[in-house]
């Protein structure tokens, strides 16, 4: 399959949303555009100038989307790519409403435990929805999750400038359907993919991923957000390790209950980390950057099912309730800048 045979669109032109829509754009037959939804002056410059990917030193290239803030004027599409941090797509998912017809996939590229996580899956608590991630069923009303895959990712981007994606370290994407029943919908995104140029697998269990995935994402996040500290120091510090320790081990217990089993110690995991030296994560440069932080994906959901499933979770309610301060106490201060301005 090509691109050209397919109407796409991009939700979010952000590092990994706009380095997929470049990809899947330059690589696109007969003139067919690729469809990107953006704002602000991410919207302006791509408008202005085409969607900018560094790959390299060596490798820069310019592709052309179509880039637009409203979905209404695009229609219901072939394929849709989710690319929005989790909280964002709660407050824009009703907007998203118009790209979804009954014959659309949707393939979500996001952290943390999506909306659809539980369909088909989970035991006994399989095709229940999850309040922290869908809000009164406002993501699910607008994107079915029987509709949806997932993609994890596993490499590095950023923006660089408006309208410039610098590519970093990796090139995999995971890309596996929620059900069984979408299982060539997820085949041909992943050849999609792939002709785009990402290195991509299929996976036994799209869900076993995200758990595998998030297991180091839920501690490292919020940890680092709370503290200001990077990833070695947190894990150098005996008593931080200790509550990564006990979240991680909390988090085995509730991947269990759902029929996900990790492969590795948690000190295997660790080590992973480790290995990425003194980087900031994503919640902590989002913190530094004065956005929202991806509180209920990361912590809220897990806690969520370790209470649907009985299963104690102190460790982990306790950094969810910290992080969820600090995201309202952050959401305060944006809405009033110079609250202490005037203060001596």
């Amino acid at each position: 399959m090509n691109a050209s045979q397919r109407s796409i669109t991009v939700v979010g032109a952000g590092a990994i949303g706009g380095l997929i829509a470049a990809r899947l754009a330059r690589c696109a037959r007969n003139g067919t555009p690729v469809n990107v939804l953006a704002r602000g002056a991410q919207l302006e410059a791509i408008r202005r100038d085409g969607l900018t990917v560094v790959e390299s030193d060596d490798e820069r290239y310019t592709a052309r989307v179509n880039a637009t803030h409203d979905a209404a004027t695009l229609g219901a599409q072939d394929i849709v790519f989710v690319c929005l941090k989790g909280q964002a797509l709660a407050q824009s998912a009703a907007s998203l409403a118009p790209l979804v017809g009954p014959h659309t996939h949707i393939v979500s590229a996001m952290n943390g435990v999506p909306w659809w996580f539980l369909n088909d899956f989970g035991q006994a608590h399989a095709n229940g929805r999850l309040e922290s991630v869908d809000p009164g069923g406002v993501v699910s009303s607008a994107l079915p999750g029987a509709q949806a895959s997932g993609c994890v990712v596993h490499l590095s981007s950023s923006i660089a400038a408006p309208g410039v994606i610098r590519k970093g370290r990796g090139n995999l994407l995971i890309v596996g359907a929620s059900s069984p029943r979408l299982a060539a919908r997820a085949e041909e995104a992943r050849a999609l993919l792939a002709e785009a140029g990402f290195d991509v697998q299929a996976p036994d269990s799209i869900q076993h991923e995200i758990w595998a995935k998030l297991w180091g994402n839920m501690t490292m996040n919020p940890i680092s957000a709370l503290t200001r500290s990077s990833a070695d120091v947190i894990l150098d510090d005996p008593l931080t390790a200790q509550l990564v320790a006990a979240v991680m081990a909390e988090a085995r217990t509730i991947g269990e209950a759902l029929g996900i089993g990790l492969d590795m110690t948690i000190e295997e995991r660790n080590a992973i980390t480790r290995k990425l030296g003194a980087f900031k994560t994503s919640m902590l440069q989002d913190v530094e950057a004065g956005r929202t932080l991806e509180v209920q994906a990361l912590l809220g959901a897990p806690y969520e099912l370790a209470q649907r499933a009985g299963i104690a979770a102190p460790s982990l309610g306790m950094l969810y309730g910290l992080a969820r301060q600090l995201d309202a106490n952050l959401e305060a201060a944006r809405r009033t800048p110079d609250a202490h301005a005037n203060k001596s």
